[in-house]
């Protein structure tokens, strides 16, 4: 395969932007980031969608169909804004990756996982062959549907040398293990919550989308008995594969299991959920993959500078902390990169998931096709 462009869109469970990036990959493979830009979501809209993430009201079908629009003219607006910035048109780009916005996720119980944003609207307004709706076809397979990250994780930074993990910080975390570069090897599932807890407090304390570097939590103490009661959920005790998202790893999720939390200190609320998110992680990947030498970190929590320091201050000496962006790809950009990558799978007729991730009973071609 020639070298060739494609764009990758995602605004995850934090739903605090949407990630553009314009990738060049060469016979399949990752070579460089192009260009990078972070849209934003109307103030409204995103309210609405944070609300509808979390089942907290009723919708008509009349405004989810206003939504969906709404959120594939912003992640429209995202690409084209991008396409600008690098100077490219659309006979540039071979394709574009839409993750869309996640609205529902349960691939157990209802077997089902929704992302919204009309991928025919985004293929009209930018002239790009868009593919979308990469989650399905896996559930339909028996699969989770998620963590999709492992398949690129792998592709990028598995090595033979020494077994590495990678734990994505979105609005929930998630591990990818890659003992070495055998692809059936391959180890992934969402272990608990990241940013999506702290930014709720956040905005309930501070007045604002997240806590800055982790200042609020750096300021508290960790609340032991809160901190135990939140462990002791039994999401924590399940084997993979499993997924989750922002429905279940939410504010009432922690009033239901601790009564007296608006009676803390809001700092020490925001520390205990940081610590939360910390030891979640590290005891996920302690009991996974206690051989891991090196654990890579991506995502928006990568920007908290509190979190960073507490996942190194917990890790055991064995175990190097660093950033993806020490082996060649910026944390705030490998989702994205991942739904480039997985556009060009689609298109070339690659298989998108990991079997041995999602619990599917084969690998699959992911998502569908829509021209412009």
């Amino acid at each position: 395969m020639p070298t060739e462009r494609a764009i990758g869109l995602i605004s995850g469970t934090s739903q605090d932007g949407i990630d553009a990036v314009l990738v060049e990959f060469d016979d399949g493979q990752f070579q460089r980031l192009l260009a990078t830009h972070t849209g934003q979501y109307p103030a409204d809209i995103r309210a609405r969608l944070l609300t509808l993430g979390y089942e907290a009201t009723p919708v008509t079908l009349a405004e989810y169909a206003a939504l969906d629009r709404a959120v594939a003219d912003a992640f429209a607006d995202a690409a084209l804004a991008l396409m600008a910035l690098a100077g490219v048109g659309p006979s540039q780009v071979r394709a574009l990756g839409s993750h869309g916005q996640t609205v529902f996720h349960d691939a157990v119980n209802i077997g089902n996982s929704l992302q919204i944003g009309d991928p025919s609207r985004i293929a009209v307004r930018t002239g790009l062959q868009t593919v979308a709706d990469f989650r399905r076809a896996d559930v339909a397979l028996g699969g989770q549907g998620a963590p999709l990250l492992p398949v690129l994780h792998h592709a990028l930074f598995a090595s033979d040398e020494q077994p590495r993990a990678v734990l994505n910080l979105g609005g929930i975390a998630n591990l990818s293990l890659l003992p070495g570069t055998d692809p059936n090897a391959v180890r992934g599932f969402d272990c608990g919550p990241a940013n999506g807890l702290m930014d709720e407090w956040a905005e309930q304390h501070l007045g604002t989308r997240y806590d800055a570097d982790g200042a609020l939590a750096s300021r508290g103490t960790v609340h032991e008995p809160l901190l135990a009661a939140l462990l002791a959920d039994p999401y924590f005790a399940l084997a993979p594969p499993k997924s989750t998202g922002r429905g279940y790893f939410r504010l009432d999720w922690v009033r239901a299991r601790f009564a007296a939390l608006d009676t803390l200190p809001a700092a020490d609320v925001q520390r205990t959920l940081c610590e939360l998110t910390a030891r979640s992680a590290l005891d996920a990947l302690r009991g996974a993959m206690p051989d891991a030498r090196e654990l890579l970190v991506c995502g928006g929590g990568v920007r908290n500078g509190f979190l960073m320091q507490r996942l190194a201050a917990l890790a055991p000496a064995s175990l190097l902390v660093t950033s993806t962006e020490a082996h060649g790809l910026h944390p705030d950009w490998v989702e994205a990169t991942a739904f480039a990558w997985l556009a060009l799978q689609r298109l070339d007729g690659g298989a998108g998931n990991l079997p041995s991730v999602t619990g599917a009973r084969r690998a699959a071609v992911l998502g569908g096709v829509f021209d412009p």
